[in-house]
């Protein structure tokens, strides 16, 4: 989307990060947003609002770093703002599957792909994370490769993400549908 902030690109009326605040809210018990700009639209939201703590936009790492220094919990879930449709079960189904692994991270998948960016994972890894990003690491996947995961299934409809107007275009029709 060029620079154009995802989270407050409109469908049917709201914000993509509204969606997601709807669709995350009632599975959490603190819910933190992770932005690097626009930060009044995102206070108006009425949650908590965060800034990297890695300088020059380090990417998506760097903000779970930020909820991860900032949590009041054991535990993190990670989602990002373009993906408007997750499902009411997301964070029980990936706790579920962490507990039964003992892992480090729960990831979801879908038929064909990793969604690296939605996960959750156990705050004590903020050490880890940083010296991962401390030596140049940017891809959650890269990140995730260091650590024990399981992986869960999803739908794919309901973590359908969007990049592009196109994409957004084809997603207000789904949900119109």
């Amino acid at each position: 989307m060029g620079e154009a902030d995802k989270g407050l690109q409109p469908l049917r009326g709201r914000g993509l990060v509204e969606w997601v605040l709807e669709r995350i809210d009632p599975q959490v018990d603190e819910l933190l947003i992770i932005a690097n700009r626009n930060l009044e639209r995102y206070l108006a939201l009425g949650y908590p609002v965060l800034r990297d703590r890695v300088p020059d936009f380090a990417g998506p790492l760097a903000g779970l770093h930020a909820g991860l220094m900032q949590a009041r919990s054991e535990l993190v879930i990670a989602v990002p703002c373009d993906t408007p449709l997750l499902p009411d079960d997301l964070v029980s189904r990936l706790l579920a599957a962490l507990q039964r692994a003992n892992a480090d991270a729960a990831v979801a998948r879908t038929p064909g792909r990793v969604h690296a960016v939605i996960c959750l994972c156990k705050t004590s890894l903020v050490d880890h994370l940083a010296a991962f990003m401390d030596s140049g690491g940017r891809k959650f996947s890269d990140w995730q490769a260091t650590l024990s995961v399981v992986y869960v299934d999803f739908d794919e409809r309901r973590l359908r993400n969007v990049n592009t107007l196109e994409d957004l275009r084809d997603l207000e029709s789904f949900v119109r549908g």
